[in-house]
């Protein structure tokens, strides 16, 4: 078995504005410490995977700068999307170019966006889930819920098929997109559901046979994509092909209705760090309760975000609470804590008021 590791680096991050935009996407901030979250992405695998077999799917705006970060990366290995179409499509991509390197080859799809603390166990579970996914399964990594979060999807754990290295194995019966806060209650209180972590192993050739099952359409121009690899039409051929591709997520296009799902349940400190709010559970608060990145003076200020990269700017505060506060070179975010999901609502008024041209966004 032929282990390869897909990163997926095509996300924005419009919740995590205004320091994330378009030329500057969340996964080339530096969020937690001094690694950018793409630099993470590839640290944490680095021991399980040769640099050959590590695969980044982007665009073409971000290839130049995802590889000065990972050098040690072929720049063949940067998969280049014309324009994003969502997890299907950009897997799909990834997927055809794997087969060309190895047609029995078994492949992690990853994210360059998520914050894992628990490395170790992270790439004993993506082993552990190779061997499951060798046998034929779409292998899910499932995340133990710590809250009845409304902002993730769930999976519902059927019966248990196997315990591999210590981690129990089940099959995937139901996936449930974000619910309402009292379905989420219930999930969480039964202690059948696990929340989707966007994470995934499969044999390449699985994931092909979903695709021509489930988005016939969509496999189609992939194999007439295919059909170009190594030849000089491959880019004419993409660049006329990718715009016509639907936009789809990979639950919804392939892994709700497909056949052999597994889901292995873990507990690796994961954190998609999509919203300001996220940092609050990732960062060491003072002993007030704040959190500070960058230059800060305050008085009477408790339970508050103060993240200033803007390296021009010191932020003070006086007497508040509960805040979030963002302070770039040419934008600065103000928003409670409760309201902080609203974010992405700015960045829809800002296209609406067509100020992208501004670098708003």
């Amino acid at each position: 078995m032929s282990f390869y590791a897909l990163i997926m680096a095509g996300g924005v991050g419009t919740r995590l504005w205004p320091l994330s935009r378009r030329d500057r996407p969340k996964q080339a901030l530096q969020l937690v410490g001094e690694r950018t979250m793409f630099e993470h992405a590839v640290d944490r695998i680095a021991p399980l995977f040769q640099p050959e077999q590590i695969f980044v799917v982007t665009g073409a705006e971000h290839v130049e700068s995802l590889a000065a970060q990972a050098p040690e990366l072929p720049l063949e290995n940067f998969i280049v999307e014309p324009e994003g179409r969502g997890t299907a499509p950009a897997i799909g991509l990834g997927a055809i170019h794997l087969l060309r390197q190895d047609p029995e080859a078994v492949m992690a799809v990853l994210t360059a966006d998520h914050f894992i603390a628990d490395t170790t166990r992270f790439r004993r579970v993506l082993t552990a889930a190779a061997q499951v996914a060798a046998a034929g399964y779409l292998v899910t990594l499932g995340i133990r819920p710590s809250s009845p979060s409304t902002g993730y999807g769930y999976i519902k754990q059927g019966e248990n098929l196997d315990t591999v290295d210590g981690f129990p194995v089940f099959h995937a019966e139901r996936f449930t997109e974000k619910p309402s806060l009292e379905t989420a209650l219930r999930m969480v209180e039964s202690g059948e559901y696990s929340w989707n972590s966007g994470m995934f192993v499969w044999r390449v050739d699985r994931v092909m046979a979903e695709f021509q099952r489930q988005m016939a359409e969509f496999y189609v121009q992939l194999a007439e994509v295919q059909a170009t690899l190594s030849t000089p039409g491959y880019e004419p051929t993409l660049s006329r092909v990718w715009p016509q591709v639907a936009k789809q997520t990979i639950d919804y296009g392939v892994m709700e209705g497909a056949e052999s799902v597994a889901v292995i349940p873990v507990d690796i400190g994961w954190s998609d760090v999509g919203s300001w709010a996220s940092l609050l559970e990732l960062l060491e608060a003072d002993e007030a309760g704040n959190i500070v990145v960058g230059p800060h003076v305050g008085i009477d200020t408790q339970d508050t975000l103060i993240f200033g990269r803007s390296g021009k700017r010191l932020v003070a505060t006086i007497g508040v609470e509960g805040l979030v506060i963002v302070d770039t070179e040419d934008a600065l975010l103000v928003c409670t804590q409760e309201r902080e999901q609203e974010v992405r609502e700015i960045v829809h008024l800002l296209e609406r008021e067509e100020r992208g041209e501004t670098g708003y966004l």
